[in-house]
């Protein structure tokens, strides 16, 4: 039997938690993760009309894309539209899932599926996700007599330094030069208190997380020679992800026209139409672009050479600046640029969990019509 947790863990596979922005809200909003999860409803935005649908339909959880909950609720009673269908998931049992940007992040994900609508090539980030791998949270830096080396770095790496990936006991050691002068209290393993000494030393350097810190430090001062063991602990950035983060730039195999462009999304889109600002140029060999609302990453398009950038809707006097810098802005619409994601994201959830059944909701449609 798949329970919720199932779900959030092959929603995490898919689209990993820690890619998603830094204002969003994703993961697991409504539900017990022991729940059972037999049938699984995938949404753009869970609407009242989509609520019905679950319930009528039995459906155990539904994936929003659009998180359900964003801003902090007060209180939950009948007085606003969110409320009114939380309170129906929760008298449902049906649990709920957003990925959001997360999912827009990830490989083959929802802008991938976007840039591939817009022609092949070599696809990149507009903005590169950034993770530490586990183990990795910090640089801890000693300074050992060459003769204690090995014990201080064993004994570093048994409390659990040195972990980088599916390899441990990882350091550095790089020979040092160092100085000290003890006061009169002191009692020095190498030298005489009130003397400065110079002592040739092993500067030792191994990754280390934040969950064994401290019991790393306590094996290293226990296994140290030093009465006042030298310990530096240095934060380490995260890495950009080479295939993840937000929006993409795609270097054309073949440049390609604003009309073949057109044509191409109208069909893949399914809209009958979109709106183009014309920068000027016909022919585009580097284009880029973001699901949804993307105009923040407009300006990081131009800076990677695009001369088109698709998205779903962008302010007025944003796509006006856009166009004066020669780029040729196309607008379709906020969730016609999300919604054709849901059939491949049904194959993917329905892969990795084979004992539920995940349908796509025929009540969810953007909420704007053409008149």
């Amino acid at each position: 039997m798949s329970t919720v947790n199932d779900l959030c863990q092959a929603m995490e596979r898919i689209a990993p938690t820690s890619h998603a922005a830094d204002w969003d809200n994703v993961g697991l909003l409504v539900g017990q993760r022991t729940a059972e999860c037999r049938r699984i409803m995938l949404t753009i935005d869970l609407t009242r009309e989509v609520l019905a649908e679950a319930v009528s339909n039995d459906i155990d959880a539904v994936v929003a894309y659009h998180p359900l909950i964003f801003e902090p609720l007060k209180r939950l009673d009948d007085s606003s539209e969110i409320s009114r269908i939380l309170l129906g998931l929760i008298s449902a049992g049906i649990s709920v899932y957003s990925p959001h940007t997360a999912l827009d992040a990830s490989p083959d994900g929802m802008t991938d599926w976007l840039a591939s609508n817009i022609g092949t090539g070599e696809s990149l980030p507009l903005e590169h996700a950034m993770a530490r791998r586990p183990g990795e949270d910090n640089k801890l830096v000693t300074y050992v007599p060459p003769e204690k080396l090995e014990a201080v770095r064993m004994a570093m790496a048994a409390a659990g330094a040195g972990v980088i990936g599916d390899y441990s006991h990882c350091s550095t050691a790089i020979e040092n030069q160092g100085t000290f002068y003890g006061g009169d209290s002191t009692s020095p393993t190498i030298g005489e208190a009130g003397k400065l000494q110079h002592v040739t030393e092993q500067r030792l350097m191994m990754a280390c997380s934040d969950t064994v810190l401290a019991d790393v430090i306590a094996a290293l001062r226990a296994a140290h020679p030093y009465e006042e063991p030298p310990i530096h602990v240095i934060p380490l950035a995260a890495h950009p992800l080479n295939d993840s983060g937000m929006g993409r730039v795609l270097r054309l195999s073949k440049a390609r026209s604003n009309g073949d462009i057109v044509t191409d999304l109208k069909s893949a889109l399914g809209v009958d139409h979109l709106r183009v600002a014309d920068g000027g140029l016909d022919m585009h060999h580097v284009v880029a672009c973001c699901p949804g609302a993307g105009g923040d990453l407009v300006d990081a398009a131009r800076a990677a050479g695009a001369t088109l950038f698709l998205t779903g809707e962008m302010r007025h006097h944003d796509v006006l600046a856009a166009k004066a810098s020669g780029m040729t802005i196309m607008l379709a619409g906020h969730t016609n640029t999300e919604r054709g994601y849901l059939p491949t994201l049904r194959d993917r959830l329905a892969a990795v969990m084979p004992d539920s059944d995940v349908m796509i909701s025929d009540e969810d449609r953007t909420p704007w019509s053409v008149h």
